[in-house]
């Protein structure tokens, strides 16, 4: 299930290293004890849309919009309540609008864009490599993580494929601060192919590393 909210936004300026403040909105909006920090996440979601480049941070010249999608439809009822008591987000963006998706079928749709970055982490002993889209290990990775979050959501792996398509006119990388930490990540859409649940799931959870603090989100 996907929530769609729209935010007042109009002339206001946000600093470009915004994420962990729209993580801390998200988080707030589930509510205090709340355990997903920290966790294998069941959910994803997007960017503040319409903002562009400032030499001071990034400026929205209308309204923005971003999406937040969960497995757990209770979720998506949880966030709407925190908007509807507190829908302030930061440096006065503000909720003024909220709609809800139901999940879509995708059963002769392979193509998915990305809605923000997607992170894909090589750990070993020693190093945590991030690894971009034209290496063949991170559609590996990628595959692994969405595996391993069918497992925690009790769903059988019914046989799937996930590739960047590398070769698409406007892949690229980018160098995302996150509280002083710089991932790079992968800005390049990707190939689902499989059964409509696992391409629902992955448009729900999201896809690679880190989908909890924003990254990884498919449209």
């Amino acid at each position: 299930m996907r929530l769609h909210l729209k935010v007042k936004a109009k002339g206001i300026t946000i600093p470009f290293d915004h994420q962990p403040r729209l993580v801390g909105t998200i988080h707030k909006w589930l509510g205090k004890g709340n355990n997903m920090h920290g966790s294998l996440s069941l959910y994803s979601f997007s960017r503040l849309e319409n903002a562009k480049n400032t030499k001071v941070g990034l400026y929205f010249e209308k309204d923005s919009s971003f999406f937040f999608s969960s497995y757990d439809s209770s979720l998506i009822k949880i966030i709407l309540n925190g908007i509807m008591k507190d829908p302030i987000l930061f440096n006065e963006l503000i909720v003024k609008e909220a709609i809800i998706q139901e999940d879509p079928g995708f059963d002769n749709i392979e193509f998915f864009k990305v809605a923000s970055p997607i992170l894909i982490k090589s750990r070993n002993e020693l190093k945590t490599d991030h690894l971009i889209y034209s290496n063949p290990k991170a559609n590996e990775i990628m595959e692994k993580v969405l595996i391993k979050k069918m497992e925690l959501a009790g769903i059988e792996n019914p046989g799937f494929n996930i590739e960047f398509i590398t070769n698409y006119y406007n892949a690229g990388t980018k160098m995302i601060n996150y509280n002083n930490i710089q991932n790079r990540t992968n800005w390049c859409p990707v190939t689902i192919k499989g059964p409509n649940e696992v391409k629902v799931f992955a448009w729900n959870v999201g896809l690679g590393h880190s989908t909890g603090i924003g990254f990884g989100a498919i449209r």
